[in-house]
């Protein structure tokens, strides 16, 4: 590969006509085949102020979601850090689903290296921005995938189940058919669990 690693994959990128599974498919074999790109999509993704980082999250997602989510364990320390950064919604969706993505392999009953790696750290930045995405404009998708992320997190965390719920009722609920329906279902997951503690 003669061009740099970070200029070779920008031309990937801005050459996908649109998010179709192929086209993203396409990108990300050449990401999996080469993991050193894979830390320079992290970086795109976080580019915010350019748009070809909507496009780099979607290949990130993709690759977290079908093939390997373990490669984020060396960046965890950014993609919770600059999560809060993000401004374009095609790329917060796909970073909300990461986010649970990594909650739900967290609370695996099977070991997994994302339970290993997941500090304290990159949990309370989960969190924090996951409640800021809950309550300012975003897309259905990414107040599903956030909802489930937090009610995971709240699993340990005591404040969030309450938080959450709160903020369900209050606000969630009244926004879409979508909302509503994933809202209730959150509820109920918050209600069992409280009521398998007692």
């Amino acid at each position: 590969m003669p061009k740099s690693n970070l200029l070779y994959i920008t031309e990937q990128l801005h050459e996908m006509q649109n998010a179709g599974k192929e086209n993203r498919e396409k990108v990300a074999n050449i990401v999996l085949n080469n993991q050193s790109l894979f830390k320079k999509l992290v970086s795109i993704t976080f580019n915010i102020n350019e748009k070809v980082s909507i496009k780099a999250a979607w290949i990130l997602e993709w690759i977290c979601t079908h093939h390997q989510l373990n490669w984020m364990i060396p960046h965890l320390d950014e993609f919770t850090q600059k999560i809060n950064t993000l401004k374009f919604d095609s790329a917060i969706r796909p970073c909300a689903k990461i986010c649970e993505h990594l909650a739900t392999a967290y609370y695996a009953k099977t070991d997994n290296d994302i339970k290993k790696n997941l500090t304290t750290n990159h949990i309370n930045a989960i969190v924090e921005t996951g409640f800021d995405w809950l309550i300012t404009p975003q897309k259905i998708a990414v107040r599903a995938y956030t909802m489930n992320t937090l009610y995971l997190f709240g699993l340990e965390i005591d404040w969030i189940h309450p938080e959450l719920k709160h903020l369900i009722e209050t606000k969630i609920i009244h926004e879409s058919k979508g909302t509503k329906a994933r809202g209730k279902f959150i509820i109920n997951l918050i209600e069992k669990h409280q009521k398998s503690l007692k």
